[in-house]
């Protein structure tokens, strides 16, 4: 890997460029750090939520909407923005951090892992052969394509509930198939889901298990574990798959930052990972309630426990040839 190396020490490497790395940048920003933000997608996955409902100040905005405010509002500042996607990180000193991209290697002295996580995967013989031919994880992005057809969300959680629900703007009918007896929803989601349902464009197949997922280009049908309707074949034109998240932990792992059974970066009160000058916070990290207001809260909460630390450390780092010329 060539790169070229940038001969500037930040205070603040914010690895994420989504809502909440953008929301730990303008903190970095108004606290006069040396701030710079590695990201590979702008937005982050909430740019995929057709409407957020759930976030102060905000009665109803998109997803989109909302992650261009705050990446607007980080940019105020003295942030720079780069985005590439971190491949690696080396420690070059007690204090100091090389992160690198493909092209470009940075000097830091903290990094905020805001790396968010990934939609889970069912598993299934034909899943990933008709992935993206009927096979989906983003209803806002991929539910046009659906119009007046019948497509399934699979998965009880809050988010499937919101997937179903944007789903019928398009589908024909959605049907929800969940392992569990009765769907998580939210309240609010749970009545809109009941309304949906009393008007025949959502149904819920409870106890039950997609075990294949079948078609010849495009999905056709799915087989189920239990019969639904005499029989365990049921025909779809699209699967959404909604069954939880990966954390995006990979790279924080590589340099010993420790995380729980499910991936998730250990952190703590003051978003700090078990290793000094490092930090998470939002999805990658292992708070039970993820929101983008949780996430947002712990990114502020990391950056200013990153300025405690520099301000609190004298730092030389090595690996910046500036230092070395002094």
């Amino acid at each position: 890997m060539d790169t070229k190396h940038e001969h500037i020490t930040h205070d603040i490497l914010i690895i994420g460029g989504g809502i909440v790395g953008m929301a730990g940048a303008m903190y970095a920003g108004r606290l006069g750090m040396k701030t710079l933000v590695l990201s590979e997608m702008s937005g982050g996955t909430i740019v995929l939520t057709d409407i957020v409902e759930n976030y102060p100040g905000f009665k109803k905005i998109t997803g989109q909407e909302l992650a261009d405010k705050v990446q607007e509002h980080a940019m105020e500042y003295d942030v720079n923005l780069v985005e590439e996607k971190a491949v690696k990180i080396e420690k070059c000193s007690e204090s100091c951090y090389t992160v690198f991209t493909e092209d470009q290697s940075f000097h830091t002295k903290t990094i905020l892992f805001a790396t968010g996580a990934k939609h889970r995967e069912l598993g299934v013989p034909g899943e990933k052969e008709l992935k993206n031919k009927g096979v989906h994880s983003c209803g806002l992005c991929d539910g046009p394509m659906y119009r007046d057809k019948i497509v399934a969300v699979i998965g009880g959680s809050d988010s499937a509930a919101k997937e179903a629900l944007v789903l019928t703007q398009w589908a024909r009918k959605v049907y929800i198939i969940y392992r569990g007896e009765k769907i998580r929803a939210e309240p609010v989601n749970m009545r809109r889901v009941e309304q949906k349902m009393a008007e025949g464009k959502i149904e819920i197949i409870s106890s039950t298990n997609v075990k294949e997922i079948h078609g010849a280009g495009k999905v056709e049908y799915v087989i189920l574990d239990k019969e639904y309707r005499g029989s365990k074949k049921f025909v779809v034109d699209a699967v959404f798959v909604e069954i939880g998240m990966i954390p995006n932990s990979q790279l924080a792992q590589s340099i010993g930052v420790k995380t729980n059974a499910k991936g998730e970066i250990t952190i703590d009160r003051k978003a700090q990972t078990n290793l000094p000058g490092l930090f998470a916070a939002g999805d990658v990290g292992d708070a039970e309630f993820k929101q983008a207001i949780t996430g947002v809260g712990e990114a502020v909460v990391g950056v200013y426990s990153s300025y405690i630390y520099v301000n609190e450390n004298e730092f030389v780092c090595p690996c910046n040839d500036e230092e070395l010329a002094k």
